[in-house]
């Protein structure tokens, strides 16, 4: 049987990620989080004390980095120079940074290429922004994840709280308003729902019943799940 590539896209907070890990764990796919590799770029960024501002030098990093996404107990792990910087790239500093990091050319090209490269053998569910419009054009099956702009931001707030941020909710909000529009407007790859991609709204959905959904969609086209 052939093993599908998957692509979810939508905006921060619409349940990406945690969806597009639990997708993957059903039909023992591998899971690629694009997110994460632009965060690790931020990050990296930050660390060295570079402006984002700074295209030449923040595309510099992109190139350079050494970056590695491994699995273990369904979580993502994401490494630096074999340093797990899997929780730093979740602080509302890097959350801040990364849209301006990631609409930078130099870093979308670099992080593409080896996004590409993962995929080339299928069997994958990647998720991001712009997979399905850009990334991975041909993939077999295109999501199209989306929520409120308020749901999204009480995810945000609730999965902070939990490690000890302290924000506030309605900060959230406009940040992820925020975050959304330069994601929308970007001139490299823009936010945006794929022609063919089919749109799950999780506003009101739990995560089982958005699995759920595109295990159906995966199954439809295989015949088997």
């Amino acid at each position: 049987m052939k093993k599908l590539t998957v692509a979810i896209d939508g905006p921060a907070g619409a349940g990406k990620s945690t969806v597009a890990r639990l997708v993957a764990e059903r039909l023992g796919y591998t899971y690629i989080d694009t997110g994460a590799m632009y965060r690790a770029v931020t990050w990296e960024v930050l660390r060295r004390g570079i402006d984002a501002a700074d295209a030449v030098k923040v595309a510099a990093v992109a190139r350079a980095i050494n970056l590695q996404l491994t699995t273990a107990a369904g979580k993502t792990l994401v490494s630096v120079d074999a340093t797990d910087i899997t929780d730093d790239i979740r602080t509302p500093e890097v959350s801040r940074l990364v849209s301006e990091v990631s609409k930078n050319g130099g870093v979308r090209d670099a992080m593409v290429n080896l996004q590409r490269q993962m995929a080339g053998f299928g069997g994958v569910v990647m998720d991001g922004r712009d997979i399905g419009t850009h990334v991975l054009p041909d993939a077999d099956i295109k999501i199209f994840l989306t929520a409120s702009i308020a749901e999204r931001a009480r995810r945000r707030w609730c999965e902070l709280t939990a490690n000890g941020f302290a924000v506030a909710l309605q900060d959230l909000q406009a940040e992820i308003a925020c975050r959304d529009k330069a994601d929308c407007e970007r001139a490299i790859a823009p936010l945006r729902q794929a022609a063919d991609a089919v749109l799950i709204d999780t506003t009101d959905l739990t995560i089982p019943r958005a699995v759920d959904a595109i295990l159906k969609i995966c199954e439809a086209r295989t015949g088997v799940l």
